[in-house]
């Protein structure tokens, strides 16, 4: 088993938006020195023509540079960009995930039986799937769909900083396997990209899902010029129901992961830049008569926006159980976002008191 734990590591990265070919990027600089890793780093591109006529992957290849998702930063000659997602994966056993959580089941169908054996994945996805049974984390969705471990990397990581090695920590959160975390850890680690680990799955990966719907409240608040007292409140209100409600759906979820760079800092970062900050902003200025789709499509240039759907999965989890009340700023959001509620009321709902006194004020309901 040549590639396998007994030999060297082979690295694929599964996307290739802004964040996957910062996260190639960074990986390709660590399996270059360090001997326990092939040099190469595959990343699979979903296939695009650029305006040029050009294909997206041979741009890739020829520049070294994602021209259409991390213009102008080098992502080193060991990356090798890869249209064929069977082939990018073939030989790798190391598998990074970081695609919009929309797409993650679909790719994941397309991977089954196509892997080799012991292979270990991570997910940088921010974002959850809701079945009949109630909500899917991704890493469970692949762990589920294609049997192999996965653990999460996320924290307060706005990828162009990290792209131009601005100092930036993360957070690994991982279930039971602390070797796997380890070394996924040595893997993602730089002079600027400090990484800690944390046993506890869920919670790591539900401060990056939710964050992005507290950041779209963050935006709203911002676009209707409230001022950062405001903004604060909102994010005191968003990380404490982010908390609450991480731990109603799965009690083993740790308090103290919510002051790990997954938790607080990821929401402030989130909040203060950031895309759903900036599409929410937009949103609110313009009275909510433009929806997030038109304003995605014109703002981001074919990124996507993740804050909006996991508002709806969330909103979906709370209706299935009747807990709107109890999470007046996450239900609110969506409401917003679907226009059934306009941006001002993100602040209204402050007035209902008794609700926000039974989540988690000196009474906590858990």
């Amino acid at each position: 088993m040549e590639n396998g734990h007994a030999g060297k590591h082979r690295v694929a990265v599964i996307g290739s938006g802004n964040w996957g070919s910062v996260a190639s990027r960074l990986l390709a600089s660590n399996t270059a020195k360090l001997p326990s890793f092939h040099d190469e780093v595959r990343m699979w591109v979903f296939e695009e023509t650029l305006p040029t006529g050009e294909k997206l992957s041979e741009s890739i290849n020829q520049a070294h540079e994602n021209c259409k998702y991390l213009p102008g930063i080098k992502l080193g000659t060991n990356v090798i960009a890869d249209p064929d997602l069977e082939s990018a994966v073939k030989d790798a056993d190391m598998l990074v995930f970081v695609t919009p959580h929309q797409f993650v089941e679909g790719i994941c169908k397309k991977l089954v039986g196509k892997l080799r054996p012991g292979v270990e994945a991570i997910s940088l996805i921010k974002g959850m799937e809701v079945k009949m049974e109630g909500p899917c984390m991704i890493s469970k969705l692949i762990t589920d769909t294609l049997g192999i471990n996965c653990c999460v990397l996320m924290g307060a990581n706005i990828a162009n900083e990290i792209a131009v090695e601005k100092f930036s920590e993360a957070t690994i959160g991982y279930r039971e396997d602390k070797e796997a975390a380890n070394r996924w850890a040595k893997l993602f680690t730089t002079p600027y990209f400090l990484v800690a680990i944390v046993e506890d799955i869920e919670g790591v990966e539900l401060c990056g899902t939710l964050k992005n719907v507290v950041a779209i409240a963050a935006g709203l608040v911002d676009g209707l010029d409230m001022g950062n007292n405001t903004k604060a409140a909102i994010m005191r209100i968003g990380l404490r129901e982010m908390r609450a409600f991480s731990k109603l759906l799965f009690p083993s979820v740790r308090d103290n992961t919510f002051f790990e760079s997954c938790g607080v800092a990821d929401l402030i970062t989130t909040c203060l830049g950031g895309r759903n900050r900036r599409v929410a902003e937009a949103f609110a200025r313009n009275g909510g008569k433009r929806s997030f789709d038109e304003l995605e499509a014109e703002m981001l240039h074919g990124q996507k926006l993740q804050g909006v759907s996991t508002a709806r999965e969330v909103y979906e989890v709370l209706t299935y159980h009747g807990w709107q009340e109890l999470f007046p700023l996450l239900s609110t959001v969506h409401e917003i976002c679907i226009g059934q509620l306009p941006p001002t009321s993100i602040v209204e709902y402050s007035e209902h008191t008794p609700n926000l006194s039974f989540v988690g004020g000196s009474t906590p309901c858990y």
